[in-house]
């Protein structure tokens, strides 16, 4: 019975991790601890000199609103990431069913080394995003990308139709504005000067409640952490949903690749290679 309500709950099934799935908590608790014990000096010592009064609460109901607005046009961001992922798998897999079909007629045309182009395409974008590169090395990609320009243009003299050959470069175009469009958000920050306000605003508040007068009982205490849990959370998870492809953080904040980790292992599969397991394949649930 007791597991029946966890699992209807949604806290976690039993393949997911939650140690990943909670490891931003842990952060944010251990900041709020060290706080918390910052707070109790302070009291102990007699530092507290600010009253509360209204407009110190009206400061933390207005510096609430900004990072609102600030989380709201980040997970706009966000939610377009998340469907980059459909848009590549698309397009790579309207590029080979294409080239399969055309090599089923001339079995000249080489598609083992056209899928290799493909299969290289995700190993470096995988690779790209990782820790060791800082998230954003995606140059190599867009240069695998360009390696099927010269064989696209030369279909139409192996006698492919006009159309299909049009189809193609246009598969091309937007895989290429897929991995643009990742760039971009990987390497751009959101309204920079947003973030220095949001920044300060935290800091800010936090310090005012550290000086602020208290009478030490329980209720303060849990006032406070719970006021500095929600600053200091927000703060992270803007920094976290700003880079929303980060791999290799040990976190499931990031942009799932299991659609490329399947579509990848497919390619392989097609071209003999032993299938290794997915380096970043995310438990759904």
């Amino acid at each position: 019975m007791h597991f029946s309500i966890l699992q209807h709950l949604h806290l976690g099934g039993a393949n997911l991790s939650y140690r990943k799935k909670f490891r931003l908590f842990f952060v944010v608790a251990i900041v709020v601890l060290l706080l918390g014990c910052v707070k109790t000096a302070v009291h102990y010592f007699g530092m507290e000199f600010l009253e509360l009064n209204a407009l110190l609460t009206s400061g933390i109901g207005g510096a609430i609103f900004i990072i609102g607005f600030l989380l709201s046009s980040i997970l706009a961001d966000y939610k377009e990431a998340e469907r980059i992922p459909a848009d590549v798998r698309m397009s790579i897999e309207a590029i080979d069913g294409d080239l399969e079909s055309f090599s089923a007629v001339r079995p000249e045309f080489d598609l083992a080394a056209c899928r290799q182009i493909l299969v290289s395409i995700l190993d470096k974008l995988r690779s790209g995003l990782s820790h060791a590169h800082d998230h954003t090395n995606l140059p190599p990609v867009l240069a695998e990308i360009a390696k099927l320009t010269p064989i696209l243009g030369r279909l139409e003299g192996m006698g492919m139709a006009a159309n299909f050959v049009v189809r193609l470069r246009g598969a091309q175009d937007l895989l290429r504005r897929s991995m643009l469009r990742i760039y971009h958000i990987q390497r751009v920050e959101f309204v920079p000067s947003v973030h220095v306000l949001v920044q300060t605003l935290v800091f800010a508040i936090v310090l005012m409640m550290l000086l602020l007068k208290t009478e030490g009982d329980p209720a303060s205490a849990i006032m406070f952490g719970f006021i500095s849990y929600m600053f200091v959370y927000a703060l992270y998870l803007i920094r976290l949903l700003e880079q929303p492809f980060a791999k290799g953080h040990g976190s499931l904040d990031d942009v799932s690749f299991f659609l490329l980790d399947e579509l990848e292992a497919s390619l392989r599969k097609s071209l003999g290679d032993v299938v290794p397991p997915p380096t970043h394949l995310h438990t759904e649930t």
